[in-house]
């Protein structure tokens, strides 16, 4: 099953995206803030990092860019509002997707999918780096 860690400041959002990833079939583990998120990266293995870019204490760019140290075979997708952060997403990590709201649940589904479809080996909690 494919691990996804998402970390979105708006709770409403960030429990609106966990239940449709969850049934999707994803498992999901879901924090508020990008520095909640760095434990968990250090301590489990996660397929995908799903972030918000705009969010207290640490941004879903400098998330990611942590993320790349600590658990560089986690794939990144942002979720932004934005479209000015979604340039400096695009630029500063340009491995990341980037989708951007307001957008359908199927989309991001979609998204996610598309990011695995090519890897059967993701969500075998394979070994950490």
């Amino acid at each position: 099953m494919i691990r996804i860690l998402l970390a979105e400041d708006d709770e409403a959002m960030r429990t609106y995206l966990s239940r449709a990833l969850e049934t999707a079939g994803f498992s999901v583990s879901a924090v508020d803030r990008g520095t909640t998120a760095l434990p968990l990266l250090e301590r489990e293995h996660f397929d995908l990092l799903l972030s918000d870019i705009v969010m207290p204490e640490m941004d879903g760019i400098e998330l990611a860019q942590r993320c790349a140290d600590i658990s560089p075979g986690t794939k990144v997708m942002f979720i932004t509002g934005f479209a000015a952060v979604t340039l400096k997403a695009n630029r500063e990590a340009p491995q990341a997707r980037v989708l951007s709201k307001p957008f359908h649940l199927r989309d991001l589904v979609l998204e996610v999918e598309r990011l695995f479809a090519d890897n059967p080996l993701a969500g075998n909690g394979g070994p950490r780096h």
